[in-house]
């Protein structure tokens, strides 16, 4: 059974940090680049960051980058994403995917339930 599950979300307030995680099983994590996607309510889903493997294929979206950290642990089958000086914007419901590393449109790609981040004072 493939499954991405996400944890770490929660309340905090701007400024503050966050670390979630996506604990993977079901699939072959080393063979799909891991990505964290985010949406807000009235809004499309966007890209935040991605990182392949081999890891030094790492992208960011422009509004996280310097504050963000995207990493994968192949032997804990886990991608997280570090979250640092948290903006209002952020707060949003952030999905993990993972997506087969292939030249092709139509590549497998597997989807997370998604966790609640809420940045507010």
């Amino acid at each position: 059974q493939v499954q991405l599950v996400e944890s770490g979300g929660g309340l905090v307030q701007p400024g503050d940090s966050l670390r979630l995680s996506c604990e993977t099983s079901g699939f072959a994590i080393h063979d799909f680049a891991m990505r964290w996607y985010r949406q807000s309510p009235g809004k499309e889903r966007e890209f935040v960051a991605a990182i392949g493997n081999p890891t030094f294929h790492i992208d960011y979206a422009e509004s996280v980058k310097g504050r963000f950290t995207i990493s994968r642990d192949e032997l804990r089958r886990t991608a997280y994403l570090q979250m640092n000086i948290l903006k209002p914007e952020d707060t949003a419901v952030y999905y993990c995917n993972a997506r087969l590393q292939v030249l092709d449109e139509r590549a497998t790609e597997y989807w997370g339930q998604g966790t609640q981040v809420t940045v507010s004072s």
